[in-house]
């Protein structure tokens, strides 16, 4: 009875030793499940940084062609009767198009459809200003940097 009582004792103190060595590395299992969800968020961040960076570029892109249609009809086809203006517009419009689509498609992949909107507004603005001041010779004013600040403020609700 003695031998069996020691060698019940002997088995809990290996069972405890058992628990503690699991609970340790249950604790190692979620540091490390910590750390994989870490390095996949990192690795889709960057994914998604990629992402956004080529929707910026491709609409910045296409905001190019799309102010050129929109406005430059005012300084190059001043003489030229409407409907000329309109044609022309509609095929620098194409050309538009065809880099809109496809950066709307990207960017709607990690952004939402009101992120992605406001995206496309910066943008607009950021590519018209030049164009305003150097191309059409429109005087730079406060106007563009207050206009500017609502669109932090545009970006900020949208990206909360």
């Amino acid at each position: 009875m003695h031998l069996r009582n020691r060698h019940l004792r002997v088995h809990k103190q290996h069972l405890h030793v058992r628990k503690r060595h699991l609970r340790v590395r249950k604790r190692d299992l979620r540091a490390d499940n910590r750390r994989l969800h870490a390095l996949r968020t990192l690795v889709l961040t960057c994914a998604a940084v990629r992402t956004i960076a080529t929707t910026v570029v491709l609409l910045a892109l296409s905001n190019v062609f799309m102010t050129f249609a929109w406005y430059a009809h005012l300084k190059n086809l001043a003489a030229k009767p409407w409907y000329v203006a309109a044609l022309v517009s509609w095929g620098v419009a194409l050309l538009e198009y065809l880099i809109q689509v496809p950066a709307n498609r990207i960017g709607f992949t990690v952004l939402s459809l009101p992120q992605l909107k406001i995206v496309q507004e910066v943008v607009t603005l950021c590519v018209f200003i030049p164009f305003a001041v150097f191309y059409m010779r429109q005087p730079l004013s406060w106007n563009y940097a207050w206009a500017g600040l609502c669109m932090v403020g545009a970006v900020y609700f949208m990206f909360r």
